[in-house]
């Protein structure tokens, strides 16, 4: 990955870095004004980073429907592992072995669907991360144990996507209430269709809302 997008026949940089998200942000609040007084309010918005490829799904898996305490301590377990962070040496493992990390079935089943498709020659994640948002979470939720979370998640934390907008998190659900205004906490189907009109730059509009909602949590929990 060279650390840019091609979007619409545009170059446009990937969010892995500082100077990324924020040339996003600049062009997003120029679509979408009302959302510069968000990111006044929250002074600079800084990238999350995470492995690319296998381990970077790995991880995210790992941490569906946990809290980032729990999670962090399972990932801790898990990529000590001999060979748990590459697909190949990830199929010699055992259940037993794999769960004992602190992995639910289900996540050590749907982390085995990714490895065996890579390993087949099925799934390629440097042509994945390269695709349009759409084709790209398309691509990834055809693998069983794959929902649309995980694929957000992957591609806007472990490949940098510049056009990526989890509009089932609840935090960015709260945020968006309370920072745009809203009369009520808008539903999933509702922010899909406000996070159109920000897209090529829906993942600089997610992480502004993730840090607003903190800004928020740490000034007034009753907010939320």
């Amino acid at each position: 990955m060279n650390g840019n997008s091609i979007l619409d026949g545009l170059v446009t940089p990937r969010i892995d870095t500082a100077e990324g998200v924020a040339w996003h942000l600049d062009a997003l609040t120029g679509l979408a004004p009302q959302l510069r007084r968000m990111w006044e309010t929250v002074g600079p918005v800084l990238p999350r980073v995470n492995p690319k490829g296998f381990a970077g799904m790995a991880k995210v898996i790992c941490g569906q429907q946990l809290s980032v305490a729990s999670a962090a301590a399972i990932w801790g377990r898990f990529e000590q592992l001999p060979g748990a962070l590459e697909p190949g040496t990830y199929l010699e493992l055992s259940e037993e072995v794999v769960r004992g990390s602190g992995f639910s079935r289900g996540k050590f089943v749907a982390l085995r669907v990714v490895a065996e498709a890579i390993t087949a020659g099925e799934l390629d994640f440097a042509h994945v991360d390269a695709l349009p948002a759409e084709d790209a979470i398309a691509r990834l939720v055809a693998l069983k144990g794959i929902g649309p979370w995980t694929a957000e998640v992957y591609l806007l934390f472990c490949a940098g996507h510049p056009d990526i907008f989890p509009a089932g998190d609840l935090a960015l659900l709260k945020a968006a209430h309370h920072g745009l205004g809203l009369d009520a906490r808008p539903t999933i189907k509702d922010m899909i269709r406000l996070a159109r009109d920000w897209s090529p730059h829906r993942s600089a509009a997610a992480l502004l809302f993730w840090r607003y909602f903190a800004a928020l949590k740490q000034r007034d929990s009753s907010l939320l």
